[in-house]
């Protein structure tokens, strides 16, 4: 496959409500797109970090200049016959996953839609229906959290995630699961822990967690393997795990139980997909992580989710609830007959959508292409 032309768009969209974050209040979510071209067909890719450096070392405007300034014109007139082709292509920049990532997206969406089929389908796939779960973070009061929770269940959502915050710890817990005895239920420190926390860590298996998601910092995969060694509910390893390499030493350790993949933070589909076989192996489940982003980048992640060690209900921002303007088609979503809500995927090539042109203009702020 011949890359024929990219764009790159780096876009603002308005919130829903405003997003608080540590360094700040967002009124829009910034995030950045990549259209490949090939043959006359296009493939989307899309990278969403975030407005600035929280959630990690990359952010939106980092990913649009690195794509524009070092990824496309090093792809522009490549032929990438398979997606590691073009990883080895960029391997000589350093970091930068999310712009990597983008560009890795685009690629097999195209691909998918120059084979005419569904993306995740060519990814290898096992189902075109994913169950789905949502996040909760700290709120004014239990109350409106407990409430909060009761509507998700009520919606059709297979689980729950809380955020576990400072002064918003064991008691919150403990609560929930009081109101929620038997729905599945999991924790997301973000880090934030030690090991001088393990009595902590020890009395939070009194509460059938389905997992405690990255409970110590990213770099201390030995921590995380003796916690998983002392206690019952299992570690998902989220922010730990940024590339095969890493998942590796995660699976010899045995830091965890469970990886959380998000294509943006590990590189792209093509080394999530080594992420994904290499836990296989390993009898390590993974579970489909997710950031806020448009439709497009929902849409790639949900194909990737699709493979079969993904044993966990996938990461979902509900579109009513991220975005008051997406720029294309919503995931499609259906009961089960037991009443689980349900993403359902495009039987379409690729990711079976496009950006809308004109909304994708009136939304940009930085653009561009190669060839000009």
């Amino acid at each position: 496959m011949r890359i024929d032309g990219i764009e790159i768009f780096h876009v603002a969209l308005p919130l829903v409500r405003p997003m608080v974050t540590p360094l700040g209040q967002w009124e829009r979510l910034e995030t950045v797109l990549v259209a490949l071209e090939s043959q006359g067909v296009v493939g989307w890719g899309e990278a969403s970090p975030g407005n600035a450096p929280v959630w990690g070392p990359d952010w939106a405007g980092s990913v649009y200049r690195c794509l524009a300034d070092w990824i496309t014109p090093a792809l522009v007139g490549q032929s990438f016959d398979r997606g590691a082709e073009l990883q080895e292509h960029l391997v000589r920049l350093q970091g930068n996953r999310y712009a990597k990532a983008a560009v890795d997206c685009a690629w097999w969406d195209l691909e998918a839609r120059l084979q005419g089929k569904p993306l995740h389908q060519v990814l290898g796939g096992q189902t075109d229906r994913l169950p789905l779960g949502i996040s909760f973070d700290k709120m004014p009061d239990i109350e409106l959290l407990l409430e909060a929770i009761r509507r998700a269940f009520e919606a059709g959502y297979s689980r729950v995630e809380l955020k576990f915050r400072p002064g918003w710890e064991v008691s919150m817990v403990h609560m929930v699961r009081q109101e929620f005895p038997t729905e599945q239920i999991h924790i997301d420190v973000e880090g934030d822990l030690r090991l001088s926390h393990m009595e902590m860590l020890c009395r939070l298996d009194d509460f059938m967690l389905a997992m405690i998601e990255q409970p110590l910092p990213p770099y201390d995969l030995v921590g995380h393997a003796m916690i998983q060694d002392t206690i019952r509910t299992p570690i998902c390893l989220a922010e730990s795990i940024t590339c095969p390499e890493e998942a590796e030493i995660a699976l010899e350790l045995k830091s965890g139980r469970y990886i959380n993949l998000e294509p943006g933070r590990v590189g792209g589909l093509t080394p999530a997909l080594q992420i994904h076989d290499a836990c296989a192996e390993a009898h390590v489940g993974c579970r489909l992580g997710a950031m806020p982003q448009t439709a497009i980048g929902a849409a790639i992640g949900l194909a990737l989710g699709t493979k079969p060690n993904f044993t966990y209900p996938a990461d979902f921002f509900p579109p009513e609830d991220l975005l008051a303007d997406d720029l294309a088609e919503p995931i499609r979503l259906e009961r089960s007959p037991e009443g689980h809500l349900l993403a359902v995927l495009s039987d379409q090539p690729g990711i079976g959508r496009q950006p809308d042109r004109q909304k994708l203009q009136s939304w940009t702020v930085h653009y561009s292409r190669l060839p000009s």
